[in-house]
């Protein structure tokens, strides 16, 4: 099989490339309009959502962070760029996975060394941070589906497993199995409510 090399071979890279980020961003416009009630259009969501704003800008800092070197100083400048834009810091080391939203979006945090996976959101005021000021794993994992409550702080590197819930104001410093709630300071888990609503505030299930 022939491998395109030269300007050919580069221009279908980068068009493949262009065609994949066209693609991540219409499954994030989608997953936001699914968990966000208040938008009348998509043009609406792509333009006045400042938690779309920053996960797309987040994915452009990651990218430069992970080329590590010269790259890392403008992938903080731009991430403190959208910081000051949007209300939410996410530091470009961060690992986010597809079609994630931040409801409202003021007041989120997300540590360093933080790991999203794939249709997660967070409400406002949500800090994923650490206990510790060693240079290791020290943020939350968060695998996909979970859903986290505003005014939830989840600190350290503890893991919340897939499709849990996390109430408004928890604080949550231990880990919380798949398919579990966690309310309250310091926050007590209990199993899902058969019915329970993947992107309402956990809150509402106390």
């Amino acid at each position: 099989m022939a491998v395109l090399t030269g300007p050919a071979g580069g221009r279908r890279e980068r068009g493949s490339a262009f065609r994949r980020a066209v693609r991540e961003v219409r499954a994030d416009v989608d997953a936001a309009i699914e968990r966000d009630p208040a938008v009348d259009s998509r043009l609406e969501m792509v333009l006045a959502s400042p938690g779309l704003h920053a996960i797309w800008t987040h994915r452009v800092s990651h990218s430069m962070w992970q080329r590590g070197g010269r790259w890392k100083l403008p992938a903080r400048l731009l991430s403190q760029a959208s910081r000051a834009i949007t209300g939410v810091e996410i530091h470009p080391g961060a690992q986010i996975g597809k079609r994630f939203f931040i409801d409202h979006g003021m007041g989120v945090v997300i540590g360093e060394t933080s790991e999203i996976g794939d249709d997660v959101m967070l409400y406002n005021g949500v800090n994923l941070g650490g206990r510790t000021l060693a240079k290791v794993k020290r943020h939350p994992t968060l695998g996909d589906g979970v859903t986290v409550g505003a005014g939830a702080r989840i600190l350290g590197p503890v893991t919340v497993g897939a499709g849990s819930a996390v109430g408004a104001n928890a604080v949550v410093v231990k880990d919380v199995p798949a398919d579990s709630t966690a309310v309250g300071v310091p926050a007590v888990v209990r199993p899902n409510a058969p019915a329970l609503d993947p992107y309402a505030d956990p809150a509402l299930y106390i």
